[in-house]
């Protein structure tokens, strides 16, 4: 089974790495890191880490999974025609066809969204919806062969869903295990609906500052 995650500069690692870790456990599963070019794609935290795309998109035509992370590179990616195109293309044979965090806005301006339910990153939902989606609140979607995560740690559960999908549960479960998921944080503010005013107040604060606005 090959697997073709998505690669650019300013992405956000753990929308990439999380998934590989889960997806690259599964039976026969072999994973290709793509971007339009290779070489080191350069984080979206002052490029301080870098993941390396081993594969051209050309390289890797028809995979049975693809994956589009997300982060402020992501933006790029949305307009970049080889990635549109590439994504259109493989899209047509992929056995599913997900996205993590933002990289649900990329999917939906290849078109896979239009009228369907997704969910991305809860400060981007109004611009999945810009782009034709129907944007709900929960942490993994799956509609037909899409499967949509919300934002960056939710990329861990999409993919264990994936696994269950693909082997079963019994292996997606041991999958788990071996990565001792079991999350227990010590604040319980991982979504808007339940972190703090304040705090959803230094977050948007900024988020103004890093627009310049």
């Amino acid at each position: 089974m090959e697997i073709a995650i998505l690669l650019f500069d300013g992405i956000t690692a753990l929308d990439a790495v999380g998934p590989y870790e889960v997806l690259a456990m599964m039976p026969e599963a072999h994973v290709r890191f793509v971007a339009p070019e290779r070489g080191a794609k350069r984080t979206a935290r002052n490029g301080a880490l870098a993941l390396i795309a081993d594969h051209t998109l050309s390289e890797v035509p028809r995979p049975d999974i693809i994956l589009v992370p997300g982060g402020p590179g992501e933006a790029e990616m949305r307009t970049d025609p080889a990635v549109l195109g590439w994504l259109r293309s493989a899209h047509q044979t992929s056995r599913w066809t997900t996205s993590v965090c933002t990289g649900a806005l990329t999917l939906a301006a290849a078109g896979f969204l239009d009228g369907v339910e997704a969910t991305t990153h809860w400060s981007s939902m109004d611009d999945l919806a810009a782009l034709g989606a129907k944007p709900i609140a929960e942490r993994v979607v799956v509609r037909d062969k899409v499967i949509t995560a919300a934002g960056v740690s939710a990329g861990i559960d999409m993919a264990l869903r994936l696994a269950q999908l693909e082997a079963g549960d019994d292996v997606a479960m041991a999958i788990q295990l071996i990565l001792e998921y079991d999350p227990q944080p010590p604040f319980d503010a991982g979504s808007p609906a339940k972190a703090p005013a304040h705090v959803m107040e230094l977050v948007q604060d900024r988020r103004r500052r890093r627009a310049g606005t």
